[in-house]
């Protein structure tokens, strides 16, 4: 390479002949000649075309790298496999030209992804109060003592990039549903379009191009806050990239500096306090300033929020013998007048409302267990199997739902059943719930325990003490001593004329 260099320098610049260029290199003069004619800048060599074993097998060589290339890194064949599958063909070559051929073929492949397979993009620009960005991702967490996978829920507002991450335990509807609305309250309103990837609680069915069967509960929520839902391209994240990079940086600036929780709510409540905070951190990049000073002129164009969008999923279901609904492998009680009868159940994040006949029967705290290998879980709600227990008192001794009573109840329980009749005497005490105040009839009964006479007549007597008390009568100001106005006077004439006078008596 330097030798050509001198050679060129010394014939075009210094004008050498070629015979004092040959007396100072040693070359011939027609491989200086050759040089020159060819008006290369750099020696390169030709490497003559040798047929190899491996040329018959070529192509259907590459073609099963190009299988292998779609397969996940633990089911794909090794080279070492892939020379043996040719050899039982009827390749006669060494296994190291099978391997040379597989390492152009990949540098060959890795080329035409750089510069093809990652595709061309067009830079997006946002107008304030445009569109959002929405996409789920899971992260780990330290809560109730528990290290768990969790499903972050991330909103993003794409013009003025402010963020709010929510956690939950799944991706269902009702967690999509509270997601939003929570994100729209954090960020001060609601954009007028949404940009979202195809899952399963938003997109039924994904048809040919933009045509999309959307979920009609996910297309509810969409017409209460007045947005227009749009998705992206199947396996095209790029499409929402500013959400896509957000939940990278959230996993390394936020997720890994995390302390632990006690519960779920305080770990979301963290979690939004610590997006805020970085929304003054974090410098726009586009705009002057950082993402906070952004958002707060962006603010003024998104729509209002209004009330929240009620985001439950309702289910139909049947009530058991039991008096139990069946939901997620756990049992929730249900009054039992609805034994046997059809309900329906409203799941929310958080809790379960069951309705029926256009009321509401009752409400549970929802248990949301991730590991499968955990039993099943029945929430008992002792009140509902009072009416049930009238006609059945015997059921009062090793019923389930009575363990869970408040303390007095079964202090009382325990003395009550020890004697004939005790059941039924019990089972009208618990019966007084329904017409009393629930803290009153455990005050009372509170009260007889105390006193030793732990009976119906004297928790009777003493629940209308403690009502009857409650009712207090306007006071009387009466004065120390009556005075009256006009004294009597003592005649006892009176009583001689009606002995003279004759006086018809009634008789």
């Amino acid at each position: 390479m330097e030798l050509l260099s001198v050679i060129r320098r010394w014939h075009y610049r210094d004008c050498l002949p070629i015979r004092e260029i040959e007396r100072r290199t040693g070359l011939s003069r027609n491989t200086i000649r050759k040089y020159l004619r060819a008006d290369d800048v750099e020696v390169r060599f030709k490497v003559p075309e040798r047929p190899s074993r491996l040329d018959p097998f070529a192509d259907r060589l590459s073609e099963w790298l190009r299988v292998e290339a779609g397969k996940g890194r633990k089911g794909r064949r090794t080279v070492r496999r892939i020379h043996a599958d040719l050899v039982a063909l009827g390749y006669g070559g060494s296994y190291g030209r099978v391997a040379a051929f597989v390492r152009r073929w990949q540098a060959r492949r890795e080329v035409a992804q750089q510069t093809i397979g990652r595709g061309v993009f067009v830079p997006l620009a946002f107008h304030p109060g445009e569109a959002f960005q929405f996409d789920w991702s899971e992260d780990w967490a330290t809560v109730g003592g528990k290290r768990i996978k969790l499903q972050a829920a991330h909103t993003k507002l794409s013009h003025s990039r402010a963020f709010v991450i929510r956690a939950y335990k799944l991706q269902t509807h009702e967690m999509l549903f509270d997601a939003l609305a929570e994100a729209f309250r954090v960020l001060g309103g609601v954009p007028r379009r949404g940009i979202f990837d195809n899952m399963r609680t938003a997109v039924d069915r994904v048809g040919a191009g933009k045509s999309r069967q959307v979920n009609a509960r996910f297309q509810a929520m969409a017409s209460h806050y007045l947005f227009e839902p749009t998705f992206c391209s199947p396996a095209s994240g790029w499409e929402k990239g500013q959400v896509e990079k957000n939940v990278q940086d959230a996993r390394r600036q936020i997720w890994q500096v995390m302390p632990p929780f006690v519960d779920l709510p305080s770990l979301n409540l963290w979690l939004e306090a610590r997006c805020i905070e970085r929304w003054s951190e974090i410098p726009h990049g586009v705009l002057p300033g950082s993402v906070a000073e952004a958002h707060a002129g962006e603010r003024a164009s998104l729509m209002p929020m209004g009330r929240a969008f009620d985001g439950f999923v309702e289910h139909a279901k049947r009530v058991s013998p039991t008096c139990l609904v069946h939901f997620e492998s756990n049992r929730y009680s249900v009054p039992a007048s609805f034994a046997n009868r059809p309900v329906s159940l409203r799941v929310y994040p958080d809790r379960l409302v069951v309705a029926a006949a256009g009321q509401i029967l009752c409400e549970h705290v929802r248990i949301v267990e991730r590991a499968h290998d955990l039993p099943s879980r029945t929430v008992y709600d002792w009140r509902h199997y009072l009416a049930v227990i009238q006609r059945k008192p015997g059921a009062l001794r090793n019923g389930a739902p009575f363990a869970e009573m408040p303390e007095a109840f079964r202090k009382l329980q325990a003395q009550l059943l020890r004697r004939p009749g005790g059941e039924r005497e019990m089972v009208d005490i618990l019966a007084l719930v329904l017409q009393h105040d629930e803290g009153a009839v455990l005050c009372a009964v509170e009260l007889a325990l105390e006193d030793g006479v732990a009976t119906k007549t004297h928790i009777l007597n003493v629940l209308h003490r403690l009502t009857d008390g409650a009712s207090t009568t306007a006071a009387i100001d009466a004065p120390q001593a009556l005075a009256l106005n006009q004294e009597p006077r003592a005649d006892t004439g009176r009583y001689d004329a009606l002995r003279t006078r004759e006086v018809r008596h009634a008789s």
